[in-house]
């Protein structure tokens, strides 16, 4: 099985989850990156041992654990600490993702969309075959991040504010969807034609 991958990538609030269900109804498949990331972090795990031997044993929780809040704010201050965890744990992700796909079947057209937020971000390399966006006007991306995670406004503003603006997206892809839909009703009927033409853009419709 000749497997080809698609990054399916955009900024926070945009509505990639949304984009990602509806091209699983299509019959595609489509693996979440964060939720990958979230089971390597499970003991005992390679990775975790390679970010403990990387940032020491201060950062093992008496579970075995990960502390990833005290971790996090260790290395969101400094980008060369963020560049150094990036490295390690993208690689991890990068292998389960490919070793997972490989273990799936089957796909529909050989492709694979990878649901990966930080994807053009990447300090590693993926294999893939072109990159699908999905992006939104700010004013709705905020409303979504203060409906779904609970943070003040001036925290969902910072961080739109810390992420690429749309033209950094729209010239690293090969094809855009714009998801201004305002419940996931009205996004999946507005999306239908949208996504047909992404699809064809990369070569998988029909």
């Amino acid at each position: 099985m000749d497997l080809k991958y698609y990054g399916l990538t955009g900024p926070s609030g945009a509505g990639k989850g949304t984009v990602g269900q509806i091209l699983k109804e299509l019959g595609y498949t489509v693996l979440d990156t964060d939720a990958i990331y979230h089971d390597l972090l499970a003991p005992p795990s390679p990775c975790l041992d390679a970010l403990f031997e990387a940032f020491g044993p201060s950062y093992r929780l008496p579970d075995g654990t990960l502390d990833r809040k005290t971790l996090g704010a260790h290395v969101y201050a400094d980008p060369k600490e963020l560049a150094r965890l990036n490295a390690i744990t993208h690689t991890f992700i990068r292998d389960r993702v490919l070793e997972i796909a490989k273990d799936t079947a089957p796909h529909r057209l050989d492709a694979v969309f990878l649901d990966a937020p930080t994807l053009l971000d990447s300090p590693v390399s993926w294999p893939l075959s072109g990159i699908l966006t999905v992006l939104a006007d700010r004013d709705i991306r905020l409303n979504r991040i203060l409906e779904r995670d609970g943070i003040t406004p001036k925290e969902a503003e910072s961080r739109i504010a810390s992420q690429h603006d749309d033209a950094f997206y729209r010239e690293r892809s090969d094809a855009v969807i714009l998801n201004n839909g305002t419940d996931l009703a009205q996004a999946t009927a507005e999306l239908a034609e949208p996504v047909r033409k992404a699809l064809t853009a990369l070569g998988l419709w029909p």
